[in-house]
């Protein structure tokens, strides 16, 4: 089948990895295993995935620094797996470009169902509200959907296909004040039920790209008690 998702499986204990492999291909996915930092970034770049199931511990280097390297060049969906449940570490993890983190101990069921909605609206989707042909503007932002560039000051800004996503969803409708759940389906998927901390960080990464401040906001305003919008002009 030409539209089979590759996947990348990232895990240094093998039996683990193996039920993760075994689940994605039973959804029909074309999956490839590794057990550490360097072959995992090789893997990437040479069988380009679409799906990088990461584990955060690995031999090498770590998953955040594999993620890092990937992000050079891929913009796979990458779900990290991490034994510890620190706020530091998904914050990192999320922050280098990873689009979602699962915690262990999980069900291999659950984690498919995650990717499975996650993959529903296919990375060059538009955002929700936003269209192919209409440049969005926020102040010295533009947005332009179909080329998916963000320019700040005549200067570009490189950003995850996560953050131009919800730049995009905000500035498509710049009266709206979206709530983390709102933003959480828009982007990631209708049926995605990570945690919407997920967002927050997300926004926090872009408005340090754009060089926004959240005291003073031009581009990105919180809304207190409901998530965030774009800043109307």
């Amino acid at each position: 089948m030409a539209d089979r998702v590759r996947a990348l499986v990232v895990e240094d204990e093998r039996a683990l990895a193996e039920v993760i492999a075994g689940y994605l291909r039973r959804e029909q996915f074309d999956v490839l295993v590794t057990h550490d930092g360097p072959a995992a970034v090789e893997a990437a770049r040479t069988h380009a995935p679409d799906l990088i199931m990461l584990d955060v511990m690995l031999p090498g280097f770590d998953g955040v620094e594999v993620c890092r390297r990937v992000r050079t060049f891929s913009d796979a969906y990458v779900v990290m797996l991490t034994a510890r449940d620190e706020e530091t570490d998904k914050v990192v993890g999320l922050s280098v470009g990873a689009d979602d983190y699962v915690v262990k101990p999980f069900s291999p069921r659950e984690l498919v169902a995650r990717v499975q909605a996650m993959l529903r609206r296919p990375r060059s989707a538009t955002p929700d509200g936003a269209t192919a042909t209409r440049v969005l503007a926020l102040g010295d932002v533009t947005v332009d959907p179909e080329s998916r560039q963000v320019v700040v000051d005549g200067r570009e800004v490189d950003l995850t296909r996560t953050e131009f996503d919800l730049l995009a969803t905000m500035a498509a409708r710049p009266r709206t004040a979206f709530s983390r759940e709102q933003l959480m389906e828009a982007v990631w998927g209708p049926g995605w039920f990570g945690d919407e901390h997920v967002v927050d960080v997300h926004v926090g990464h872009l408005r340090r790209k754009l060089g926004d401040d959240p005291a003073v906001p031009r581009y990105i305003r919180t809304v207190r008690g409901v998530g965030y919008g774009a800043v109307p002009r």
